[in-house]
């Protein structure tokens, strides 16, 4: 009798819970989150005398995702979308009055969706970011375009393909139904937020401006994205395949700094369990590694990648490889990066990875290597 009463019991919830909200029903909310942690044993060259550690322990992709959403009487999909960042570890924020401890919105939006589309307004990443493909991650957590773990001591060139002008800074964004495989995105971000007078996006997330307005010509603005994707089927093979273009107004401290823009494109191919992919991405005047601050300076950034991963069951492996070409005025910077390894599913969202990476770096003559090996520990709840 008992369990029939529980069997009863949860039979009625998961109909309450799946039933479509009404406009008078508050948002279903759910919580949930993931962490990247690991140890590596590092081999990194010394700089100008000075050794780096040879053990590390990671901990990235400290999450709490928070979402609200429901079904209207009027048929659209209406929700929230938030992302608690859980500290950070970047040393130079701690500089800049940003600890490691406590916790910010590193993403928090709102949208509406139905047959039209999808409209999101807030603070996340633009439609070039969030339509573009790449090479294929295979260890937890962590893969070699814009990897969430990277063992080297100094950030000199870009690790991405992604389109990073406007990441998470406040934006409006459509999406189009998708027609035959295919998908339209554009975005509009009036201000990019970035830490004053420094290379990379510390101070991205959502920023208020209810209240003020923020003064022009002190950073990038009006920044346009454009991204166009598509995803289908032949013969068997998975396709998914993207490009983007993304170009801003930038003035900063002493004045014109030239317009920031980003172009690129990206290809998957999957089948029988393998998936080939990769990406190509060419910027011009943005500085720094990550960053959004625009350059007068005539920088320019090319980086592509490839890789190859195979999944069966709860195993998955792989290889992939990044290469950066930086030119800062007449100073050329160059990364080249391998990833191998892999992952196993332990169930619930818990898996273990074992990750090697090889980065060289070559800056002016001078080359600088740095190797490593780690086992991973990614959690999602």
């Amino acid at each position: 009798m008992k369990k029939t009463l529980l069997g009863t019991t949860a039979l009625i919830a998961a109909v309450a819970l799946s039933a479509p909200a009404h406009a008078s029903d508050p948002l279903k909310v759910t919580i949930g989150g993931n962490i990247v942690t690991g140890f590596y044993a590092v081999d990194a060259d010394s700089i100008a005398g000075t050794s780096f550690q040879d053990t590390k322990v990671p901990l990235v992709a400290r999450n709490i995702d928070i979402k609200a959403e429901g079904t209207l009487d009027n048929g659209l999909v209406a929700g929230v979308d938030a992302k608690l960042q859980l500290g950070h570890d970047w040393s130079i924020a701690d500089a800049l009055g940003q600890g490691n401890s406590g916790a910010s919105f590193r993403q928090l939006f709102a949208y509406l969706e139905g047959d039209f589309g999808k409209f999101e307004i807030g603070g996340t990443d633009g439609a070039a970011y969030k339509m573009h493909y790449t090479s294929p991650w295979f260890v937890p957590g962590n893969g070699v375009d814009s990897p969430n773990i990277l063992n080297v001591p100094i950030m000199l060139v870009r690790h991405s393909t992604f389109s990073l002008l406007a990441t998470d800074s406040n934006k409006v964004t459509y999406f189009t139904p998708r027609f035959s495989g295919f998908q339209l995105g554009l975005s509009f971000t009036p201000t990019v937020a970035v830490a004053s007078g420094m290379s990379s996006n510390l101070a991205l997330g959502p920023s208020e401006n209810g209240l003020l307005l923020a003064p022009k010509d002190q950073g990038v603005s009006n920044v346009f994205e454009a991204a166009l994707n598509y995803a289908g089927t032949f013969g068997g093979v998975d396709v998914g395949a993207d490009v983007f273009y993304t170009k801003g107004s930038g003035d900063y401290l002493a004045g014109d700094q030239g317009d920031p823009k980003e172009w690129g494109l990206g290809l998957n191919l999957g089948y029988s369990g393998f998936t080939l992919g990769g990406a190509y991405y060419r910027s011009e005047d943005i500085y720094g590694s990550w960053g959004a601050v625009p350059s007068q300076l005539g920088f320019d950034d090319t980086t592509w990648t490839a890789g190859l991963k195979y999944a069966t069951g709860p195993w998955t492996v792989g290889v992939a490889y990044l290469d950066t070409d930086q030119n800062v005025n007449i100073v050329d910077m160059k990364s080249k990066n391998w990833q191998v390894g892999g992952g196993y599913n332990l169930g619930s969202g818990v898996d273990l990875g074992l990750d090697l990476q090889s980065t060289k770096f070559e800056v002016a003559g001078y080359d600088y290597d740095s190797k490593s090996v780690g086992l991973v520990l990614a959690i999602a709840f």
